[in-house]
């Protein structure tokens, strides 16, 4: 893979540890939390990895509200508020910038779509987003368009598990469109449980596991590993899950 210039925007993330009164209640309950000190970020794409419950989406939204995106998806621009269920988190951060500042960004989670999708739909604002209403695409149709149509270069995107709405072919396109646009300067913090998209080539992959946050190859992550063992043993694997 050739060597691609792009500095980061956001390099690192510090826990403001002194100005948390209690690590006995969420989100700081959370191991991943409550052992936090300083995470990096990888200059062009981070993925944050982990078991269900292990706090990355959590994390995420505290690194794209402490940004200045809404809680629920969009730019910085969006402002609405269909649920408010995020956590303080991003109170109790400190955002490491790096020296560029980027002229883009998005924050795009798979579980508030719908609410975004229905803001874009009443601000008018579709053009934007592909020139077709979102609410009469499916959910993965208007998931992709608005990842090929409304990111742009030199950008800071936080995303939230967004294989949830795509095949894997789309999450192939999808690994193409991030080189494109880490080649424009982008940088991607993503958290997925995808083996596709986590097997984008130059990369940071972030483990959260009960203990810690480690930094592992693709090969050794439970996601490629378990992919790879069910693919080529799935004969001898169902009878033992289904007996």
């Amino acid at each position: 893979m050739e060597a691609l210039e792009c500095g980061h925007y956001l390099r690192s993330i510090k826990l403001l540890r002194g100005e948390i009164a209690s690590f006995d209640h969420y989100p700081f309950s959370l191991p991943v939390i409550r052992n936090l000190d300083c995470l990096a970020f990888h200059p062009r794409v981070t993925f944050i990895i982990g078991e269900n419950g292990t706090g990355k989406s959590t994390l995420l939204e505290a690194i794209a509200v402490a940004w200045g995106f809404n809680p629920e998806g969009g730019t910085r621009n969006f402002n609405f508020a269909t649920r408010s269920s995020h956590s303080q988190l991003h109170q109790h951060i400190r955002l490491i910038r790096g020296a560029k500042r980027p002229r883009d960004g998005f924050f795009l989670r798979a579980e508030s779509f719908y609410n975004l999708a229905t803001q874009i739909e009443e601000l008018g604002v579709g053009d934007s987003y592909g020139g077709r209403s979102l609410h009469e695409q499916s959910h993965g149709e208007a998931f992709f368009a608005t990842f090929m149509n409304k990111f742009r270069g030199s950008g800071l995107y936080i995303l939230d598990e967004p294989e949830a709405a795509l095949s894997p072919m789309r999450q192939m396109a999808m690994i193409a469109r991030i080189h494109d646009l880490v080649r424009q300067h982008c940088q991607f913090i993503i958290a997925t449980h995808s083996p596709i998209i986590i097997g984008y080539p130059d990369a940071a992959i972030l483990q959260i596991t009960e203990d810690s946050i480690d930094t592992v190859e693709y090969e050794n992550t439970e996601h490629y590993i378990v992919t790879k063992e069910f693919i080529n043993n799935r004969k001898k694997l169902l009878p033992i899950l289904l007996e």
